[in-house]
């Protein structure tokens, strides 16, 4: 898989058992390095990866010391006398190959062989010695390996790939002792991965003022690289410092693939938690965020009490202004970015738009396209707009409602509920954007 941009690679194998097959594991790893290809990525081999993660049943066991001497060590916790009599272990000091694996210290009782059922060890004719024969290994690649992109405009600013930064921490390795379905006992670890990505030049800039303390501070100004493809569905989010995913905005607005060079929040979609935000610009050709700015402070007012609309919203409860023929569907909460769909602290009035007469609505001929990927799904219901391609004002409808447009439209004139989200595919049309 790729991570930010990161070949890894999760490799899991058992190896031939027996204590004489010593030579066979070992043969029998270095081919799985060799013959094991990947199409279509960055990386073809194995070795290839920025990060391996080797684990499974390998079986190597120990050396030298009989049964009597192993259960001993065990049972007076002296773990670091067979360590070294442990045939990984060993292995790693004269094949290179397997040096460049790691593996966090065996702190834990050799997890094989145990009669099934019990915590005792092998009691049948074979009494086989205990050994570490479930592992986890992890691999780093080598300083100065040539950079595996496909993407001419990340390979020529990436600095990370180079400087050995990637990291990987182990927080734990430890065994499962208290299963007794296996003569096994299960074997975990939890990593921490570090990828450092970084652009001397980054593909999208954005300029933004050092702090929000009103409304009409939520502009914020771009550019983008020479040869950027900017598309329909690119977005810009405003994140929380320290998100950890594109999809943790506390707001969002597109940034629509024309010469506009610049986008402004609605006020309706702004949080009010004060705190430091960042700016991302997300790409939907790339799948990733971009752009980012340095962190700069939101503490934006707080809304009058809840009984009543946030002061600079404008009032839109004369209905009686508006045709018999609006239509207002209450329809999910959206999963892809639609700047009018978020709520916040503040009770929202609901705009009516004018939409045409039942009549004309048969006419009606919409395109589907693809949506985006989605953003998280928000936890309320809200009420969603629909426009004709005549309307005087779009606003774009939300790509991944859950049902599409054209039904959306029918439902409506014949009264009836919309199906469950997720039966019907997430689509849009162009001419509501």
């Amino acid at each position: 898989m790729m991570m930010f941009g990161h070949p890894v690679c999760f490799l899991n194998c058992h190896l031939p058992a027996h204590m004489r097959n010593l030579e066979q594991r070992i043969e029998d790893f270095e081919s799985i390095l060799q013959q094991q290809q990947f199409e279509g990525g960055a990386a073809v081999g194995v070795l290839d990866h920025d990060v391996v993660f080797w684990f499974g049943d390998l079986n190597f066991r120990i050396d030298d010391y009989d049964i009597h001497v192993v259960k001993s060590a065990i049972e007076n916790n002296k773990l670091s006398v067979l360590w070294e009599k442990d045939q990984l272990n060993i292995a790693k000091k004269s094949e290179s190959v397997m040096d460049e694996f790691v593996e966090g210290p065996l702190n834990f009782p050799p997890t094989y062989k145990f009669d099934v059922g019990t915590h005792t060890y092998d009691t049948s004719a074979k009494k086989r010695k205990p050994a570490w024969t479930d592992r986890i290994l992890w691999r780093l690649r080598r300083t100065g390996s040539p950079v595996p992109s496909h993407n001419a405009a990340l390979q020529r600013g990436l600095t990370s790939w180079l400087g050995g930064a990637t990291r990987v921490t182990q927080h734990f390795y430890r065994s499962h002792m208290g299963y007794t379905v296996s003569d096994h006992k299960p074997v975990s670890a939890l990593f921490s991965l570090h990828f450092p990505f970084k652009l001397d030049l980054p593909l999208v800039k954005l300029e933004v003022e050092k702090e929000w303390t009103k409304v009409s501070d939520a502009t914020a100004k771009f550019t983008t690289a020479s040869g950027f493809q900017r598309s329909t569905w690119d977005w810009v989010g405003l994140y929380k410092v320290g998100f950890k995913h594109h999809k943790d905005y506390a707001a969002y607005v597109w940034a629509k693939s024309d010469h506009s060079t610049q986008v402004t929040f609605p006020e309706e979609d702004l949080p009010r938690d004060a705190g430091e935000y960042v700016l991302g610009y997300y790409s939907h050709n790339m799948n990733s965020i971009v752009g980012i700015t340095e962190p700069f402070q939101v503490q934006l007012p707080v809304c009058s009490p809840p009984a009543l609309p946030c002061p600079s919203r404008s009032d839109s409860s004369d209905a009686s202004s508006e045709d018999d023929s609006t239509m207002v569907l209450l329809v999910s909460s959206s999963r892809s970015p639609s700047p009018r769909t978020r709520s916040n602290k503040c009770q929202q009035r609901h705009h009516r738009s004018r939409s045409p007469a039942v009549p004309s609505l048969q006419s009606l001929s919409l395109k589907p396209r693809d949506s985006p990927v989605p953003p998280r799904q928000a936890t309320n219901t809200k009420k969603e707009r629909l426009f004709s391609p005549d309307s005087p004002s779009l606003s774009p409808l939300s790509p991944a409602n859950g049902i599409s447009v054209p039904e959306a439209l029918v439902a409506a004139m014949l009264g009836e509920h919309r199906p469950p989200q997720g039966q019907i595919p997430a689509k849009s049309g162009d001419s509501n954007r």
